[in-house]
């Protein structure tokens, strides 16, 4: 850049010659040839790290949003009084700052007029955001349904309570509504009616039935905490929506991460106020003089009575300093049960094991919870792979950012490691349920797949050691519990009948495919070619409710990003590797009565996780680098921990 001269990114009205000339008194040109002193010399750039909203509809306007990028020119040497004109052009509304863009010659500074998140919504309020548009309009129309068929005409604040309520329990099919709304021009009067005109749900045929009446009120009791939740969070979304957008870094991420977080971390805080209200609850409302409705209700109150705006916005702003976003999408998938593995068949026959307090979540969807937990991904797994909603008993599963069973539709819960293992530390506290395994999924990059490679036998070894949940047995001596107790074992003969069980193979890692777009149905487009993408999903790790999965985390993205492990161990796999049978025997022994991990194994592993987060961003950290200095020494500090363990006890 010449002396005095300025490089300008233009992305709106500039754009056009006529306009940019008559503004500075100068022109541009795409063509060297033409370049003269009264006309520019112009090229096609990318500005990285931000998007371009219009809410006038009238000027365009560049807004920090990391995942994305905006279109433009770039004009070269503009000296300083055009530069003057150009200033009094765009207002006070913009900032002139100094950024970094791409051209198809490299990378060049240049100077763009900018604007922050805070005085876009001071200045447009809702109009900021155009999806938002969309979605308070549809959310309107909801509304007035609502009060069309509940209780119409009244203005009580019962009728309120009870429109509320409802709301709760249509919570999924407005779910679906609003995501499918993003992707057509509209959704008609006649589907919105037909979506919403549903019979409302009874819990009443469970009152004489012997087998259910013992659960009842614990059921009721969950419904109540669960509507709590719902309802915090909602008013937080409704108050704070423009700073849950700024801490929210793409649209392909689950809206909810933060403000779920915030409304956990509220009613875990006011435990004994939440014990109060449900104990309240049923006893002043006779299960069998009462339906669901009154419950919801009874919650719904109580929760607009709760809340405590000052107290939300700080949990807000302590998330919001705490954050560590990164580039690879995370996911978890939570998986609960007073059992333990005889949650699921065939453990729970051969155990003869009961649950007192849920009977195995047999009526989770009698009670609808599963539309009341959606906001956490709520559903019963029992292994089987069936996704019916029928009575079943399994664990209690959940997975922030999972928007449909059936058709594995969800969407990344976060791409921050502190805030998502603040979501683990916050659901475990919520449900008092009995903690039992943990699932952590990354996305894979597409240069990932069909790269894969089988993870060598001293990386599993460490990665068991961080979270496979190594323990004192009854003797006194260590051993790795989630092998030890056979939970990461399956046998696929098993599954088709067979009894000799010849096919073995350790659940321990899985490539799987996931959507997030809501399509392929009546009121949906065609989905984008993007919208399926592939996880790496680890399935190893036991789940306690004072751990801090954080290092754990950072180190499966580090390994994922610097060796591309494969699915470990399949029945294929073994079946077709004399090596990884013999590999997978050692494993079992060791797990059984492990031996310590070398020096050598461990430095290897921490520089393979190192290679990773620091090369995370496209060769460079993506992360601070303190904070991989941090996560890699508790690594190290943990895995040595474990060998002096190891001496101690074995």
């Amino acid at each position: 850049m010449n002396e005095g001269k300025v490089n300008l990114f233009i992305y709106g009205s500039l754009r056009d010659r006529r306009i940019f000339q008559s503004v500075s008194g100068l022109s541009f040109t795409r063509k060297a040839s033409k370049i003269d002193n009264e006309t520019l010399w112009a090229e096609p750039a990318f500005l990285p790290r931000y998007r371009k909203v219009s809410p006038d509809n009238v000027y365009f306007y560049a807004v920090a949003a990391p995942s994305s990028k905006i279109e433009g020119l770039v004009v070269y040497d503009i000296p300083a009084w055009a530069m003057a004109e150009i200033d009094r052009y765009e207002g006070k509304r913009y900032k002139r700052e100094i950024v970094q863009i791409n051209t198809a010659n490299g990378q060049v500074e240049a100077q763009s007029y900018l604007v922050t998140h805070n005085s876009m919504a001071k200045r447009f309020g809702d109009r900021f955001h155009v999806n938002l548009i969309h979605e308070l309009w549809l959310r309107k129309r909801i509304e007035k349904f609502i009060k069309r068929h509940t209780r119409p005409g009244e203005r009580t604040a019962d009728a309120e309570s009870e429109r509320r309520a409802d709301r709760e329990l249509l919570a999924t099919t407005e779910r679906d509504l609003v995501m499918s709304h993003y992707h057509t021009d509209a959704v008609s009067d006649y589907y919105l009616e037909h979506e919403l005109d549903r019979p409302r749900p009874s819990i009443k045929h469970l009152y004489s039935d012997p087998q259910a009446r013992p659960f009842m009120e614990n059921y009721l009791a969950l419904v109540i905490k669960q509507v709590l939740l719902s309802q915090f969070e909602e008013q937080i979304q409704s108050r704070y929506r423009f700073e849950l957008e700024h801490m929210r870094i793409s649209e392909r991420y689950f809206k909810r991460s933060v403000s779920v977080l915030a409304a956990l971390q509220m009613v875990n805080a006011n435990s004994s106020g939440v014990d109060l209200i449900i104990e309240k609850s049923l006893e002043t409302m006779p299960r069998d003089k009462h339906d669901l409705i009154d419950y919801i209700k009874y919650a719904v109150r109580a929760a607009k009575s709760m809340f405590d705006a000052r107290i939300a916005r700080a949990k807000l702003s302590r998330i919001h300093s705490s954050l560590q976003p990164g580039l690879v999408p995370l996911g978890i998938e939570i998986e609960l049960s007073n059992l333990g593995p005889a949650a699921v068949e065939p453990q729970r026959s051969i155990q003869k094991k009961t649950d007192p307090v849920y009977d195995g979540f047999k009526y989770f969807y009698d009670f609808r919870l599963d539309v009341l937990s959606w906001k956490l991904g709520g559903y019963i797994d029992d292994h089987t792979g069936s996704t019916d909603q029928a009575r079943r008993s399994g664990f209690l599963e959940l997975a922030p950012g999972r928007l449909n069973i059936r058709g594995e539709l969800s969407r990344p819960a976060t791409a921050d490691p502190w805030l998502l293992n603040q979501l683990i530390h916050e659901i475990v506290n919520f449900y008092d349920i009995h903690p039992h395994s943990l699932h952590l999924s990354f996305q894979l990059r597409r240069k990932q797949l069909g790269n894969q490679k089988i993870l060598p036998l001293g990386f599993v070894k460490c990665l068991l050691v961080l979270g496979g949940g190594p323990e004192l047995k009854d003797t006194g001596r260590l051993w790795v519990s989630r092998m030890g107790y056979d939970e990461i074992t399956q046998y696929p003969d098993a599954a088709l009948g067979s009894t000799e069980r010849r096919d073995e193979e350790l659940v321990f890692a899985r490539t799987s495919k996931r959507r997030w777009y809501l399509g392929a149905d009546e009121i949906a487009d065609k989905p984008p070619a993007q919208a399926t993408t592939y996880v790496q999903q680890y399935k190893f790790i036991r789940l306690e409710q004072r751990a801090n999965y954080e290092p754990l985390i950072l180190c499966l993205k580090g390994l994922q990003l610097a060796y591309n492990p494969a699915d470990y161990l399949t029945a294929e796999q073994l079946r077709g590797s004399r090596k990884l049978q013999q590999q997978y025997e050692q494993l079992k022994q060791w797990a059984a009565v492990p031996t310590e991990i070398s020096p050598q194994t461990i430095s290897k592993f921490l520089k393979t996780v190192q290679s990773g987060l620091m090369n995370e961003g496209h060769h460079r950290p993506a992360h601070k680098l303190h904070y991989i200095d941090w996560v890699l020494s508790a690594i190290d500090v943990q895995l040595r921990m474990f060998n002096k363990q190891v001496r101690l006890k074995n």
